[in-house]
């Protein structure tokens, strides 16, 4: 039976890796830890699990540190995880059957990274509802999968490359050997962590990609890659802009960047320009859900509500259920003076999907609109009940109260706030002018707000 061994590289990472190695135990044959200058325990713990622990210089580069402990691997097959990732239980029994076929030597492995909200996004892929059952990872909300190849024999000519998002696929390609999909999962919790970590950690393979870049420069995934750091990670509109510009350069005929290339020019409200980049994405053959939402969103911004309800169908063509652009479309719909489908159609996205603090935003609009005012607060304040509230949804929700005259509702609302954020001065201030609105039991106060 052919045998597996764990490979890794770690730094400072005694938290994470007892849970990382009791995934694995009973399934692989042997652990090798490369340890690039740990200063807590990580090295004490890899040792205290029968894992042999190297450790290297940390040179600015994922792939070469990764490669050096593949070449003290005596089993056949490599299992590569990071001390945030976890085996699925499943994986014992699916692995045999991988491992025994002679005709495959790299597998392509689902990573599902959970998410502390729906509203991420991960390259091109929208994040769903965690509907996992890993117990270890139910209090996520939701989760964005994608694919590597993270198990493969074992062999001089598998290596990884890349000074970041390092990956042994191009070196199985390159020699003509076989990619498979596995069925076959990890989990990756590091997206849950420390917020400050997270940015650390942001802010140091950033760095990293853009050396990868300079390095690589006719390397259209290099330049991708940067790109989507600086605009996920960091916001940096325009200097992904240049990113992305830079990958369709290099291949005029990469669907994904263009598609990225009038993401940022959305953003930057360049609505015009953005529609012409979506349109070339769609003609390298860049066909995904999002890509019509974002073409719905820019013909809406544009004020072509009628091609903003056919983009919005197209992308619900794509992905049936999607709550948000049933919202959207809905939201298009009224605009484009449908309004009672527009209103059935957004009531109905929150009803779905009442953890999603967006698709209230919409309807309430929508209701203020209309004048229905009562409809309007009955909708603020569930989402109060919903979601995470923040102090300006407490205020929104007040001042819908008090456009109806109902000071003591706006006064309750603008408490509940209050003690949740106590150091909140637009709250505070609110309350305070609330309770100087004339009323039957106080009308001597000549002054109303709202």
């Amino acid at each position: 039976m052919p045998t597996l061994a764990l490979s890794m590289i770690v730094k400072n990472a005694a938290r994470d890796l007892p849970e990382c190695l009791a995934s694995v135990r009973g399934v692989v044959n042997e652990i090798i830890v490369a340890d690039t200058g740990s200063t807590d325990e990580t090295v004490t713990v890899a040792r205290e699990t029968g894992a042999r622990v190297v450790s290297l210089p940390w040179e600015n580069d994922s792939s070469k540190a990764r490669n050096s402990p593949l070449a003290m691997v005596t089993a056949d097959w490599v299992l590569s995880l990071d001390a945030d990732e976890r085996l699925d239980p499943g994986a014992s029994a699916v692995l045999p059957a991988l491992l025994a076929r002679k005709d495959v030597d790299g597998y392509q492995v689902t990573i599902r990274n959970y998410v502390p909200t729906l509203a991420h996004k991960m390259w091109n892929r929208s994040a769903v509802a965690n509907d996992s059952a890993y117990a270890p990872a139910r209090h996520a909300a939701a989760y964005v999968d994608h694919e590597n190849e993270r198990l493969f024999r074992r062999d001089p000519a598998i290596r990884f490359s890349g000074r970041v998002h390092e990956t042994v696929g191009w070196s199985i390609l390159s020699v003509q050997r076989k990619i498979a999909t596995a069925n076959l999962m990890i989990h990756h919790m590091g997206m849950l962590g420390d917020p400050e970590e997270r940015a650390r950690k942001i802010l140091f393979y950033l760095e990293l990609g853009k050396q990868k870049a300079a390095e690589m420069p006719e390397n259209r995934q290099a330049h991708f890659e940067v790109g989507v750091s600086l605009l996920e990670n960091l916001g940096d509109n325009r200097e992904a802009l240049a990113a992305f510009e830079r990958a369709c350069e290099v291949d005029p005929r990469f669907g994904l960047a263009w598609f990225f290339v009038g993401v940022c020019q959305f953003r930057l409200e360049n609505h015009r320009a953005a529609l012409a980049s979506f349109r070339r994405a769609e003609s390298c053959g860049h066909f995904t859900p999002w890509l019509s939402e974002m073409e719905g969103d820019a013909q809406y911004n544009l004020g072509n509500f009628e091609a903003a309800v056919a983009c919005y169908r197209r992308s619900l063509k794509r992905a049936p259920a999607k709550a948000s652009i049933e919202s959207k479309l809905g939201l298009a719909e009224f605009r484009e003076g449908r309004e009672r489908a527009g209103l059935r159609r957004m009531r109905q996205a929150v009803d779905e999907e009442p953890g999603n603090a967006e698709l209230y935003d919409r309807l309430v609009v929508a209701e203020a609109f209309l004048k229905h005012l009562p409809e309007a607060a009955e909708i603020a304040e569930r989402k109060l009940a919903a979601v995470t509230p923040r102090a300006e949804v407490f205020l929104r929700a007040a001042a819908l109260r008090g456009k109806m005259e109902q000071w003591s509702e706006a006064a309750e609302l603008i408490r509940r706030g209050v003690a949740i954020f106590p150091d909140s001065e637009s709250l505070l201030n609110m309350l305070s002018k609330i309770e100087t609105v004339p009323t039957p039991s106080n009308p001597a106060v000549p002054e109303r707000v709202i």
